[in-house]
């Protein structure tokens, strides 16, 4: 995709969507980053339902660490991987009440020393909590950005480090949000919805129907 694609691309996904926001509920930067931890191999909507109930209960590392590991487990039964989620959001917050006095920290170095937190969700973080502009590369922006033409790479790290060269500036802060939005509901993976795509002029897809 040229430069001029790109811009066309990112200014329709703009004029459709100013602000777009993630789908993930979450009332302060910790209880963010406990949903994308939880996110991780589990739908949006499956999370929220879980974390509903529990961010009522424990919106801080301190009232988090003080439900103890079995509590967490307890309140995240029905998202997949719970056993392992319930263990890195407790240690995770140990971690933050005696290394960070309980503030999430606003680096990806530091992010990414915590349990159960990788790249992406780092990311996620610092892009949805902090307004950095980065980038997370799931399953859905790994798609769009190799069919379209907009990043073609083999790894998600790759795809990431294209887009931030490829993508202006003044597209970069919200970019994530409305790459996962478009590859979640019009150019998803079965069958791309290319006669409802507001960005069909612009997309590199050699088998995109009319």
């Amino acid at each position: 995709m040229n430069k001029q694609d790109v811009i066309g691309f990112f200014s329709t996904l703009e004029r459709l969507n100013p602000e777009p926001e993630g789908e993930l509920d979450w009332v302060n930067p910790f209880t963010l980053l406990v949903a994308v931890v939880l996110s991780a191999q589990a739908t949006d909507v499956g999370v929220n339902k879980a974390t509903g109930p529990l961010f009522q209960v424990a919106d801080t590392p301190e009232k988090m660490y003080a439900l103890g590991e079995d509590k967490i487990r307890d309140y995240i039964k029905t998202i997949g991987l719970f056993n392992t989620k319930a263990k890195n959001v407790y240690k995770l917050c140990e971690i933050l009440i005696k290394e960070y006095d309980s503030d999430v920290p606003q680096s990806r170095d530091e992010l990414v020393k915590l349990p159960g937190v990788g790249r992406k969700t780092a990311n996620v973080v610092l892009n949805i909590a902090f307004g950095q502009p980065t980038i997370a590369v799931d399953t859905h922006l790994f798609r769009v950005s190799n069919r379209t033409g907009l990043a073609k790479a083999k790894t998600p790290e790759a795809v990431e480090k294209k887009l931030e060269k490829a993508i202006p500036k003044e597209f970069l802060r919200h970019a994530h949000h409305w790459l996962i939005l478009h590859g979640r509901y019009i150019c998803k993976a079965r069958k791309p919805d290319c006669a409802n795509c507001p960005v069909y002029a612009y997309c590199g897809f050699k088998e995109k129907t009319a």
